[in-house]
C-alpha cells in the first residue's frame, strides 16, 4: 500500500485547510477538518511600531523575522505611521536573518537581500548556528554587543532568546500577531472525541500551537487521558522538530517527520509509510 487506503486522517490546519484536505484525498484518505487556532491581530501594535521608530532611527544591527505572516505584518504596522520606503531603506542598513522560506520570499518582494541563509529544518538551533558561523567567518557579523530585533509568532521562543542573550547580544521582541482558539471550536471538540474513541487513524501536526489547543480543549473536556491514549494508538505526524519538541513535552511521540518540512512531503510520506507504522501502533497496543 502506497497510500492511505481509506483511512481516516486528521488535519488541524486553520488557513490551509482546504488545500491539505485536498492532497489527504488525493491520497486515498478520508479528511478530517478540525481548525485548532485562527490568526489574530494584537490588540495594541504598540511593540511593532516602537520597533518600526527605532529601526528607522538606526538602533538595532540585525534584524530576525520568524514567519513570512509576521514579516508582513510588520511591514503593515509600520506603513500605519511610517513611509514604506522609509521602512524598506532602513532594513537595508541592517543584517536581516529570516529563519526559512516564508519570510525570504516576503523580503524579496520587498527587494531586500538576507544577510544570511538558515539551513532546514528551520530552527531556533539552525537559526543559531548559522549566526555562530556567521560570526566566525566574517569579522563584520558579530553577535557579542549587537542590538537585535526579534519578530516573534504566537509565543516567545525562550530557547532562541536565551541563546542570543548568552552570546551577548540585546534582543528586542516585536510580537506583531497571536494565535487564538477557533471562534468555533465545536469541530476541534468531535475530533478530540474521535481520538478518543479510537476512530482516527493518522493525525497530522503542522505546528506546535495546534498541540498546545488540542490539549487545551481536552483538558476543558475532560478527555486529556483518553485522547492521550487514542494518540498513541494513532499515527502521529509532525511538519518538523519544534512540532515534535512540543507533541513529546505532551508524552507524545511523533511517529513521522517529514524530509522536508513541508505540507506536500508530510501528506506523501505519511501515506507511503502509514500502512508499516499503523500496523507498528497496533501490534504496540495489543503487547501492552
Amino acid at each position: 500500500m502506497s497510500d492511505f487506503a481509506g483511512l481516516r486522517v486528521l488535519t488541524l490546519e486553520s488557513r490551509r485547510a482546504a488545500e491539505l484536505a485536498k492532497l489527504i484525498s488525493n491520497y486515498g484518505g478520508d479528511p478530517v477538518v478540525a481548525p485548532a487556532m485562527r490568526e489574530v491581530p494584537l490588540d495594541s501594535n504598540a511593540e511593532a511600531l516602537s520597533f518600526a521608530e527605532a529601526l528607522l532611527a538606526g538602533r538595532f544591527d540585525i534584524v530576525i523575522f520568524l514567519t513570512g505572516v509576521g514579516t508582513r505584518a510588520a511591514l503593515s504596522v509600520a506603513e500605519t505611521r511610517y513611509r514604506r520606503e522609509d521602512f524598506i531603506a532602513a532594513l537595508h542598513r541592517v543584517k536581516v536573518v529570516p529563519r526559512g522560506p516564508k519570510p525570504v520570499a516576503v523580503l524579496r518582494e520587498l527587494g531586500v537581500t538576507p544577510a544570511l541563509t538558515i539551513p532546514e529544518p528551520n530552527t531556533w538551533r539552525e537559526l543559531l548556528q548559522t549566526l555562530d558561523e556567521a560570526a566566525k567567518a566574517q569579522s563584520e557579523f558579530r553577535i557579542r554587543g549587537a542590538r537585535i530585533a526579534l519578530q516573534e509568532y504566537g509565543v516567545s521562543n525562550p530557547e532562541l532568546i536565551g541563546g542570543l542573550t548568552e552570546r551577548g547580544a540585546t534582543v528586542t521582541r516585536v510580537p506583531v500577531y497571536q494565535w487564538a482558539l477557533p471562534e468555533n471550536t465545536s469541530p476541534l471538540e468531535c475530533a478530540i472525541q474521535e481520538i478518543a474513541a479510537g476512530s482516527i487513524d493518522v493525525i497530522f501536526f503542522t505546528t506546535s500551537v495546534q498541540v498546545t489547543h488540542l490539549f487545551q480543549i481536552a483538558a476543558k473536556m475532560k478527555l486529556e487521558e483518553l485522547m492521550g491514549q487514542g494518540l498513541r494508538r494513532a499515527i502521529v505526524a509532525s511538519i518538523g522538530p519544534t512540532t515534535s519538541e512540543e507533541l513529546q513535552r505532551r508524552g507524545i511521540r511523533p511517529d513521522l517527520e517529514p524530509s522536508h518540512p513541508k505540507m506536500g512531503f508530510l501528506v506523501k510520506e505519511t501515506a507511503e509509510q502509514a500502512a508499516r507504522l499503523l500496523a507498528k501502533k497496533r501490534q504496540e497496543t495489543a503487547s501492552a
